[in-house]
């Protein structure tokens, strides 16, 4: 199709490998009685049931069928819960998932390679099953980083363009009625000020009507952030949280928000006065309902996630609920520069170390990242009815859709490709000044090699995970009447667990890996 660049054919070209070597892995048979395979692929999400995935999936599986004799299903680990279902569904054993949908640095990808819930990959496997997948990440290098013990562990989502740094959702609109200058808001604890409008003007709404398990500690490292030049340490997490980081002033020095920046205290002083003031509801640890769609409908002053959600959702769905609202985002690390592109491997792919059928997912996996008609119908659904395409080329969506009821749901986010992606008419349309400004002042996360061997404080990190659990979300919606006094228990308690032991080890790993590396 002319409105794509195609890059494949001079990867493999590049390397040697001849167009029959690549579509011979497709003429597998299915199972022993010559039916299609079965192959589950494991998501992130909340299932979709508005009919439209599984008419996406009937019209991608009669493809799939003549490509590979495969099926494709998919199970949905849904954002209730989610860290700890998708946890235990990796370790449960369940040999009827194949494919897994992984990450290093929120899905716990080196924590479950090392647990044994991925098969390792050989390169022989990988050039027979998934030959154009191996021939685009072997170029751009990138085998390296996947493996754990000199074994692949998974497949990098390394050719997509993204960035997935986290911030407020606000209303322009409102923020220049509360007195911002153009409506921008340009640091964290501003926020203040637009809630106390919020709060005073629009009585039926929340200033931040917020879930609590959906806010990944946002009312602290939203603030930290911003405050420090501290980075979260990636894949070494401590159940839900992740508590080492590294500063840019001491490359090589693992440190800790949690433990040792002042800044905690301010950020947790912060939420009390955001608690205090009113800005959720008063169960916002526990809530859990959709506040997303609370904000489309104007009932929050602010939401929070990616700029990715930002460009691809947030701006058309509130010039079209909330028209005049004037959609802005403040990412965090806004006020410093302390943010970073996205690692290549923030999305990435594994298969099950208990799939029946190893090979063959890795053929129906080629198939969806490498088969542009097989691309489009998993991403994108049935043109015509799940989306449309205009004259010039981009993505766009039949008269009265509405992303929050028609969405597909597939969330296929391991194994994107900047090449078979459309520009979409319902971007914002200052995506590429957004890019831009972030490009000026977005760092690489230089760790992404950094391997640490946390067999022997595995233990520690768990009961790490449980003091934070006890103490973080108290923290972050301001619910201690001493928030200094919290933090300082907090963290005697986290010395008694053995915090240090679990520092010093991880210092040992970073000390080795430093001899090979350098930080820029």
């Amino acid at each position: 199709m002319s409105h794509r660049i195609i890059k494949g054919a001079a990867v493999v070209a590049a390397l040697g490998l001849s167009a029959g070597a690549l579509a011979g892995c497709t003429a597998d048979s299915g199972d022993d009685s010559g039916k299609p395979t079965e192959i589950t692929m494991l998501v992130l999400g909340d299932k979709p049931t508005n009919g439209r995935l599984e008419a996406m999936l009937d019209k991608l599986n009669e493809k799939l069928v003549k490509q590979a004799n495969a099926k494709l299903d998919l199970f949905y680990v849904e954002w209730a819960d989610w860290q700890t279902q998708y946890n235990l569904q990796l370790l449960s054993g369940d040999d009827n998932v194949d494919l897994i949908t992984t990450a290093t640095d929120w899905l716990f990808a080196w924590e479950n390679a090392d647990k044994g819930a991925f098969l390792p990959l050989t390169e022989d496997m990988l050039k027979e099953n998934a030959p154009k997948t191996w021939a685009q990440v072997d170029a751009d290098g990138d085998w390296d980083l996947t493996k754990l013990d000199d074994q692949i562990m998974f497949i990098p989502e390394d050719n997509y363009t993204q960035y997935t740094n986290h911030g407020f959702f606000y209303r322009g609109d409102w923020a220049t009625e509360a007195g911002f200058a153009n409506g921008e808001i340009t640091k964290f604890e501003d926020f203040t000020k637009y809630f106390e409008w919020v709060k005073a003007n629009k009585p039926d709404a929340y200033p931040w009507d917020v879930a609590g398990a959906t806010t990944g500690e946002a009312t602290l490292t939203g603030y930290l952030q911003g405050h420090t030049d501290l980075a979260t340490l990636q894949g070494v997490s401590a159940g839900n949280y992740a508590p080492f980081q590294i500063s840019s002033s001491d490359p090589y020095e693992v440190s800790s928000w949690y433990m040792d920046s002042d800044e905690l205290v301010d950020a947790a002083e912060l939420a009390k006065e955001w608690n205090d003031l009113g800005v959720w509801r008063e169960d916002a640890i526990n809530y859990d309902g959709d506040t997303r769609e609370e904000f489309y409908a104007g009932l929050s002053g602010v939401d929070q996630h990616h700029t990715q959600t930002y460009i691809g959702n947030i701006v058309n769905n509130m010039n079209t609920k909330q028209p005049g609202s004037d959609p802005k985002m403040f990412y965090w690390g806004q006020e410093n520069g302390n943010v970073f592109k996205d690692i290549k491997t923030h999305g990435a792919m594994a298969v099950s170390a208990n799939s029946k059928h190893p090979e063959k997912a890795l053929q129906v996996y080629d198939l969806l990242r490498n088969d542009e008609e097989d691309y489009d119908l998993l991403n994108f659904g049935i043109e015509g009815t799940d989306y449309i395409l205009t004259d010039d080329g981009k993505l766009t969506y039949p008269e009265g859709y509405d992303s929050s009821t028609d969405s597909l749901g597939s969330n296929f986010w391991a194994g994107r490709m900047d090449e078979f992606e459309y520009p979409k008419a319902t971007d914002a349309p200052n995506k590429d000044e957004i890019y831009a400004n972030l490009d000026k002042v977005a760092g690489d996360y230089p760790y992404s090699t950094l391997i640490v061997n946390k067999d022997a404080i595995d233990p520690t990190l768990a009961a790490i995970g449980g003091v934070l659990s006890e103490y973080i979300p108290q923290l972050e919606f301001g619910k201690f009447d001493d928030p200094a006094a919290a933090v300082a228990e907090m963290r005697q308690k986290l010395k008694d667990v053995g915090f240090e032991d679990a520092r010093a080890s991880i210092q040992s790993d970073l000390d080795t890996w430093a001899e090979d590396h350098k930080v820029d």
